[in-house]
């Protein structure tokens, strides 16, 4: 208690829960005997044990119930008692002391309950139960319509209550609480406006929906306090006095010009404390504090722009469960930072959480560590229609509310493929209505001509605009498994080799480490051609599909998806460096480096090719001090070096500029025999907290003698655990991917293992043994660090004191690209036939075309200029990208500047002309169309997609057509 007044309180609600399977229809009685129930703490998902063992539709589902006993103090008694849950999977009846609260259903958003009136104080008892249902085809009690989002490839089906769980005590005059589903109450909404970055100056904006359920009139001042990240206090305001009548609900709100801010940015997660307080007659009657950053953002020119800084997004499309073997999705909040870490190590700046909202904990990460999120709702594919459209609306609406104080969302995503215009404008008007003022843009996948839509970007294909930012949603969906380096090094796994999909060859989702590499560097490079800074229309980049190994959807030999850049337990593949070198900037490439793909150790006698990864003009390779000469450049960032010979020793890259100065050096080295085994220890930052919920991983690497990681070493470790933590272990191949065994072996060399706290403090102590002679024994000890909880309640929060990553510093003032060629503009254009759609190819639209009538002589469109240029590309998108080849000539006044066939892409293809002087230039069909799809590796797309084809189907049978979707001009 405050000495003044009230002090609110929040509880961590999350120990001592029990749960069941099955139903027990007595189950929500108080005098129900839950003795014999397991004992957990939160967040739990009743399955999770079953993470990565089992396929995503293998998930056991259906009823569970999880009970909870506990005391509130006698001196909370006529206060306001709410219950916020973060979220459950899927719908859940809650009752309390034997009577029923409510009812939540959406398996996603977080949600809340006022206990007010029905809570017992001092030292009776109260009992929370709920009864889950997290069945596949679990239907919304109002309308008997499922959930969209509630889906087998996507959506891993983690029931019960998989995330944490507080209990809020406010004066009977309150802020009241972010959570709209059953309160419908809005919260506090901090911003700034105003902005001058250089000078360092905003103004921060606070407001609070305020209640007033006393039965006395109140007089009440509103007063914000702004601290900054060392709990400094640096600026203080207030509202002038409002007067509140009993039962009277409103938004109260004060602002004030602040200076020497320090903005948010990527890689420089800067938060604040904004405390909101109500006063009357200068007591405290509640206090509440948010924590967030402050930050500009614009998006036009078809770019983003953080604090007037233009980024392209690099990053990842991300499962929302963000899961790890054998917990699922429940995991301390330093793993979630941990893991949100990685991606930022690996220079991406944006994650797009797939398909639904992403938890609490995940956001919060991301806005310490200085990491981008574009926050879907929920959705499965495309549009909606009746009840599950206003499904969507009403998360969308809760989740702006929840998470409108976080700084790290910046794109709200309506969609996970087109919606109508009327939708997005309902959408945009959920936003405008709940976070007018939070800097988002919101868009939804696809898009294109959207004029509601404030970004947009297809799944694989490449989009440019001037207009509106188009980043790509997924462009790389390929599978690799970690342990297959290449066809030379054990398990010598053929690239592409594993089970049909579809009843098709999958190659594409059986890639050894460096194929799938070489993948990502082809995948990304279209982006980068398109960079800011490359003309007029450009690509805003875009996010590759996924960032870990996920228990969903897969195509691959294992039961789940291997298109990350880390495995499951986080540990990189060589896509993850492939990254880091690719991403190394805001836009333009700011710091060089390089990677050499794979390891070096090999059999005498084995001759293979080495790729490697640089920044640079051109890459040398040195092989035990001898040069080996320089690679063949492609894609902009893949260096070849063919047939080179394995000898033992050190394998140096060279990277150069184009005048031969050195920009990076990288280095692999032939490990000796292995000899030992060494563990590394990972804990949150003050240690293992015995809450039996906080987890500890342990590295456990199979080393030489001079304690260099073994690469091809697959040794089999048995692992003793002993005092106060249970074991969860990692993943491998074997028997249910050996979740849960205590036979682990490495994986290349490394593999990591996993185990949980108890309730009780202790002693910890963990042996690995291997199975080969000679290999030496290691083990590591700890103590877990006392957790307290009193009658199920505490004010210990695992996460409270984690640091904010400030890596990067403040977005830089320099310009973040250079001007790389000169936009030619169109000024008209004429054609062989249909003279009235030739706009369409310069409209920035690409959902329109130009085409000619079918027949080879009325193929040509010529194009003229405001005056005279010198034209050095045409950078141009055919219909039919994927499919279609086109014999074309390109001429300026009959000197022919391009003679040949077009080539296959994903979108645009850049065509090198012959430079010369002119104010016009012509393209002509002068042939007959070929038709051979160049990805057709990519099965899950429809060869005959609508949007390849413009709606016509029989384009594919069409052999004397010139169709022209945007086309682009560059000195």
């Amino acid at each position: 208690m405050n000495a003044q007044g009230f002090d609110r309180q929040v509880f961590n609600f999350n120990p001592d829960w029990k749960f069941q399977t099955g139903d027990a229809p007595k189950a929500a009685q108080m005098n129900f005997d839950d003795a014999n129930w397991t004992s957990v703490s939160l967040p739990h998902a009743y399955n999770q044990e079953e993470a990565f063992k089992v396929s995503i539709e293998e998930l056991t589902t259906g009823i569970v119930w999880y009970r909870k006993s506990f005391k509130i103090q006698q001196e909370f008694e006529g206060k306001k008692v709410f219950i916020e849950f973060e979220g459950i999977r899927q719908g859940g009846e809650i009752y309390l002391n034997g009577e029923k609260i409510g009812l939540h259903e959406n398996g996603t958003m977080a949600f809340g309950f006022d206990l007010s009136e029905k809570i017992k104080f001092g030292n009776q008892e109260n009992v929370i139960a709920l009864r889950i249902d997290n069945s596949w085809d679990y239907r919304q009690k109002s309308t008997n319509a499922t959930y969209r989002w509630n889906d087998k490839n996507f959506n891993a089906n983690y029931g019960g209550i998989p995330k944490n769980v507080k209990l809020h005590i406010t004066a009977k005059t309150y802020q009241t609480l972010p959570l709209y589903s059953n309160l419908e109450t809005t919260g506090v909404y901090v911003y700034a406006k105003d902005f001058n970055i250089a000078d360092q100056k905003a103004t921060i904006h606070a407001e609070s929906e305020v209640k007033n359920e006393s039965n006395e009139a109140k007089t009440l001042q509103y007063e914000v306090i702004l601290e900054n990240a060392d709990g400094k206090e640096i600026a203080k305001f207030a509202s002038e006095n409002i007067q509140f009548q009993p039962g009277e609900q409103k938004i109260i709100q004060a602002e004030k010009a602040v200076e020497n801010l320090q903005f948010w940015s990527w890689g420089y997660g800067y938060l604040y404390t904004v405390k909101t307080r109500l006063l009357e007659k200068n007591q405290l009657l509640d206090e509440v504090k948010t924590r967030t950053g402050f930050r500009k953002t614009a998006f036009k020119n078809g770019m983003v722009y953080l604090n007037d800084r233009v980024l392209q997004m690099k990053g990842y499309a991300q499962r929302t469960s963000n899961e790890w073997p054998a917990v699922g999705l429940s995991v301390p909040p330093w793993m979630s930072d941990f893991s949100n870490h990685l991606m930022l190590e690996s220079n991406a700046n944006l994650v797009r959480w797939m398909h639904t909202t992403p938890w609490k904990q995940d956001v919060e990460s991301c806005d310490r560590l200085g990491l981008i999120q574009a926050m879907p709702a929920g959705d499965s594919e495309g549009d909606s229609k009746g009840n599950h459209w206003k499904q969507r609306n009403q998360l969308m609406r809760d989740a702006i509310i929840y998470n409108r104080n976080n700084p790290s969302i910046i794109f709200y995503e309506c969609g996970n493929e087109a919606i109508s215009e009327p939708h997005m404008h309902e959408m945009k008007s959920i936003r405008n209505t709940f976070d007018p003022y939070g800097g988002r843009a919101i868009g939804s996948r696809e898009m294109l001509d959207s004029q509601e839509a404030e970004y947009g970007g297809e799944m694989l294909y490449i989009n440019h605009s001037a207009d509106i930012p188009m980043w790509a949603t997924e462009y790389s969906r390929d599978e690799g498994l970690r342990k297959y380096w290449d066809e030379f090094t054990p398990p010598f796994h053929k690239e592409g080799d594993g089970p049909l999909y579809k009843e098709n060859p999958a190659t594409s989702y059986n890639h050894n480490q460096d194929a799938h590499a070489i993948e990502n560097v082809v995948r990304w490079f279209d982006y980068f051609e398109a960079r800011p800074g490359t003309g007029n229309r450009v690509s805003s980049g875009g996010v590759n599909i996924i960032f870990s190994d996920s228990n969903t959807h897969h195509r691959g030999e294992e039961n789940y998806r291997s298109s990350g850049e880390v495995d499951p337990m986080r540990i990189p593949k060589d896509n993850y460096f492939v990254h880091q070198v690719m991403w190394n900037g805001w836009v333009d490439i700011e710091e060089h480096s390089s990677h050499i793909l794979g390891h070096w150790n090999y059999k005498e006698g084995t001759v293979k090719n080495e790729y490697v990864v640089a920044t640079g003009a051109k890459v040398e390779l040195f092989l035990n001090g001898k040069s080996l000469g320089f690679g063949k450049q492609s894609h902009q960032f893949l260096f070849t070096f063919e047939n080179i010979q394995f000898e033992p020793g050190i394998l140096k890259a060279v990277s150069y500029d184009a005048d031969g100065n050195i920009l990076s050096e990288s280095t692999k080295k032939t490990a000796g025999e292995p000899k030992e085994i060494r563990l590394q220890l990972r804990t949150a930052p003050n240690g293992l907290l015995a809450d039996a919920a906080d987890i500890a991983l342990v590295d456990v690497e199979v080393v030489d003698k001079n304690g260099n990681r073994c690469p091809v070493d697959h040794s089999e470790i048995t692992f003793e655990l002993s005092g106060q933590a249970d074991w969860l272990g990692g993943l491998a191949d074997g028997t249910n991917n050996n979740i849960l065994s205590k036979k682990l072996p490495v994986i290349n060399g490394i593999n990591r293992v996993m185990f949980r706290s108890t309730t009780e403090a202790g002693k910890i102590k963990l042996k690995a043994k291997a199975k080969a002679k000679g290999l030496k024994s290691a083990q590591i000890s700890l103590n877990s660090v006392p957790f307290e909880s009193t009658n199920g309640l505490s004010t210990q929060f695992p996460g409270a004191d984690l640091p904010l990553n400030l890596e990067r510093g403040p977005t830089p003032k320099t310009p973040s690209y250079s001007k790389k060629r000169e936009t030619i503009y169109i000024a008209n254009a004429t054609a062989g036939a249909n003279q009235e759609e030739t706009y369409h190819t310069y409209d920035d639209n690409e959902l329109t075309e130009w085409t000619n009538n079918g027949k080879i002589n009325t193929g040509w469109i010529e194009y003229e200029f405001a005056k005279p240029v010198t034209a050095s590309q045409c950078v141009i998108k055919l219909t039919g990208w994927r499919t279609k080849t086109y014999p074309i000539r390109i001429t300026a006044k009959d000197q022919v500047l391009f003679e040949g066939e077009t080539w296959q892409s994903l979108g645009y293809i850049t065509i090198p002309l012959e430079k010369v002087e002119t104010d016009a230039i012509k393209i002509a069909l002068i042939g007959a169309n070929t038709e051979a799809d160049a990805y057709n590796e990519i099965i899950e797309v429809d060869p005959t997609k609508e949007l390849d084809l413009y709606k016509d189907k029989k384009a594919a049978d069409a052999k004397g057509q010139l169709r022209i979707v945007e086309i682009e001009f560059y000195e």
